[in-house]
């Protein structure tokens, strides 16, 4: 069996940065003084994705929580081109390395008990990949190491346990990104662990995302017959995943089953709907939508051009020719497990990646006492 679809064995995230060149940076997650984080255990997670470099440094809070201290984000479009050339272009290269030299004087500016390092899709499916993180290292001083995809979908799923409520008995987790798709299905029983991930019975990673069909179709002037045909290749691939259907996703869904999706497509939907002036992730992050909602803002992209996407301010120009091939993805998953209700999730690898860093050093046992020394880890 094809390791994609074999049988697999929380937190306050920023939001995603909706512009290529400029860092975010929220009220709500404003950083504090380094004097003023000194004396907490500070931890770090980057996650270098097909479209996006992503940096957050986190102090752990109340039990399953953390406070971030500072975050990063922008556009880089690491895969671009590579389904045609199978290598990452120079640009597109040049383009990372200067959004990671901005993560390495974060992180070389405070003391970082732990962190991770994580390079994705556009890394794993490169000749040129592993060429490229030595120049990474010897330019910037990161390490990252390349994630194969069973663990991709596991830490999408950790980033995100704090919005599978207690009614849940089975979720289908997606995070829709540039170069690939990853998906888990999760089914709870009476005995609910801690770490949710350790409820996934099956997971694909689907060798596509919003990068690569838009390369493959084009995202700029989409068409209804387009969008159809973006679907039904996505469709052909949730085919060959072997899972056995879930009872309520046959019958259309019922209220102890939901869709959860982490990726800029479904907060994107989620901030059109909303008609936010601006993107907000507080408004956004776990976020309700029932699947006429969802149909309905899909239609209403599909109807806008390019020129509209791009002015809307939960999309931008960055952004526009890629979220109908994100559209296409997601309806593809909903057709696959039908819903009546989908949750958006505004978190992901990072903070899947510091959640687990945190448990796994108890920081968030009682009676906990401190480490004598602070340890750097990739």
């Amino acid at each position: 069996m094809d390791e994609r679809h074999q049988p697999a064995r929380a937190p306050e995230p920023v939001a995603p940065e909706r512009g290529r060149h400029v860092e975010h940076r929220s009220s709500a997650h404003a950083p504090r003084s380094r004097e003023a984080d000194a004396d907490q255990d500070l931890y770090a997670a980057l996650d270098l994705g097909t479209n996006n470099c992503r940096l957050l440094i986190a102090a752990p809070t109340r039990p399953g929580q953390f406070r971030v201290v500072d975050a990063f984000s922008r556009i880089v479009r690491l895969g671009e081109g590579l389904a045609a050339s199978g290598r990452l272009s120079p640009e597109a290269m040049d383009r990372a390395v200067d959004a990671l030299r901005i993560c390495a004087g974060k992180l070389k500016g405070r003391e970082i008990r732990r962190m991770r390092l994580i390079a994705t899709e556009a890394c794993r499916a490169a000749d040129n990949g592993e060429e490229f993180l030595r120049r990474v290292v010897g330019e910037t001083g990161l390490d990252l190491e390349i994630i194969n995809r069973e663990t991709e979908a596991r830490l999408a799923v950790s980033g995100c346990s704090s919005l599978v409520g207690r009614e849940a008995r089975s979720v289908v987790l997606f995070d829709i990104g540039g170069g690939s798709s990853e998906i888990a299905v999760i089914r709870i029983g009476e005995n609910r662990s801690s770490r949710l991930a350790n409820h996934i019975t099956h997971w694909t990673s689907l060798p596509v995302g919003v990068v690569t069909l838009s390369e493959r179709h084009g995202g700029r002037d989409v068409t209804p017959d387009m969008f159809e045909a973006m679907t039904r290749e996505v469709t052909g691939m949730l085919e060959r995943f072997d899972c056995p259907p879930i009872a309520a996703a046959a019958l259309g869904g019922a209220e102890d089953f939901h869709l959860i999706g982490t990726s800029g497509t479904v907060t994107t939907l989620a901030g059109v709907h909303l008609d936010l002036p601006r993107y907000d992730r507080r408004k956004v992050d776990g976020l309700w939508l029932t699947d006429e909602e969802v149909t309905a803002m899909q239609a209403r992209l599909l109807s806008w051009d390019y020129g509209s996407r791009a002015a809307n301010p939960c999309i931008g120009p960055d952004r526009a020719d890629l979220v109908l091939a994100g559209c296409a993805i997601l309806e593809a998953i909903r057709r696959r497990w039908p819903a009546r209700r989908m949750r958006v999730a505004d978190r992901g690898l990072r903070e899947g990646l510091l959640t687990d860093m945190m448990a796994d050093d108890g920081v968030w046992r009682r009676n906990r006492g401190r480490r004598p020394f602070r340890e750097r880890e990739r």
